[in-house]
C-alpha cells in the first residue's frame, strides 16, 4: 500500500527550481533512500513532504491525505525528523516525550516513553535538558519524539549525524524495525553505506529533477555499471563520474 506519494512536486525560490516536477512513492514497510549532490533538493523536498514548505505545485498525500489540503490529517500520520534536532531548551527530555503524547493524544504514552528511552540509551538522561546533551543524544530525542505516536510515514534527514558506533548500529536497527511494523520510511542521507545497507529502493536526485529510482539490483543492470556500488551508480546518475575521475 502506497503511503507517500509525491507527483509532479515543484518548489521554487524566485528563478530557482529547488525542486522540479519531481514524483515517487513510498510504501507500507518500505525503507527509501532519497539521495543527490549538495544542493540537489532533497532537504527541500522532505520540508514540502512534512508540511513545513509549501510545495509551488504538484501533489503531495500521506496515507491519502494531501498535506495542502488536509493538513492536520496529513501530518497526524507522519513524523520528520531535521538534520539539526529541533528541542525546547527548557523542557526535560521525559517533558519533551509528553509534550509530543499530549500533541497526538497517545494514550499509552506512560508505557511507551520508558521503552523508548531504554531502546534510545536516553534512561539516565530522563531529567537533562538539551544543553546538557551532547549531538548524538539530541539526535536520539528527536527520534524519540517522532516514534512516539507511532507514525505510518517517517522522514529522516541525516539520522546518523553526530552519533558514536554504538548509536549508529541502534538507529539503524529502529528505523528498519519501524518499517518492519509497517511505517514508510524515506531517508535522505549523504552516507551512501547507510543507504546501500538499510534502504530496499534508491532515489536519486539532480538539480531538483529525479534521475534514477530502483533497487540497487535494478540500478547496477544499466550498462557499464554491472555489479557496481552505490558511489559508483552516484557519480554516473548525476553526471559526476568523469569529474571523479578526471576524464574529460
Amino acid at each position: 500500500m502506497r503511503v507517500l506519494e509525491l507527483t509532479d512536486l515543484t518548489k521554487l525560490y524566485g528563478d530557482l527550481r529547488a525542486v522540479d516536477g519531481l514524483s515517487f512513492t513510498v510504501d507500507r514497510g518500505e525503507v527509501v533512500g532519497l539521495i543527490g549532490p549538495n544542493g540537489a533538493g532533497k532537504t527541500t523536498t522532505l520540508q514540502c513532504v512534512a508540511g513545513i514548505q509549501r510545495p509551488g505545485s504538484g501533489t503531495i498525500r500521506i496515507d491519502g491525505h494531501d498535506i495542502v489540503r488536509d493538513p492536520i490529517e496529513a501530518k497526524r500520520r507522519l513524523a520528520f525528523i531535521p538534520d539539526e534536532p529541533q528541542l525546547f531548551d527548557y523542557l526535560t527530555v521525559t517533558e519533551h516525550l509528553r509534550l509530543v503524547a499530549r500533541l497526538y493524544q497517545v494514550t499509552d504514552a506512560d508505557a511507551r516513553i520508558p521503552s523508548l528511552l531504554e531502546q534510545l540509551e536516553l534512561a539516565g538522561k530522563h531529567s537533562a535538558l538539551p544543553g546538557e546533551l551532547s549531538r548524538g543524544m539530541r539526535q536520539k530525542l528527536a527520534l524519540g519524539c517522532a516514534l512516539l505516536h507511532r507514525p505510518v510515514a517517517l522522514l529522516c534527514d541525516e539520522p546518523l549525524t553526530g552519533l558514536d558506533p554504538l548509536g549508529i548500529r541502534r538507529v539503524k536497527q529502529t528505523i528498519l524495525a519501524c518499517a518492519r511494523d509497517g511505517a514508510a520510511v524515506l531517508v535522505s542521507s549523504h552516507l551512501l553505506h547507510l543507504v546501500e545497507e538499510i534502504c530496499g529502493r534508491i532515489v536519486i536526485i539532480a538539480n531538483g529533477k529525479k534521475v534514477a529510482d530502483g533497487t540497487l539490483d535494478e540500478l547496477s543492470r544499466h550498462p557499464g555499471l554491472a555489479g557496481a556500488h552505490l558511489e559508483q551508480i552516484f557519480l554516473r546518475a548525476t553526471g559526476q563520474d568523469a569529474e571523479a575521475t578526471g576524464e574529460p
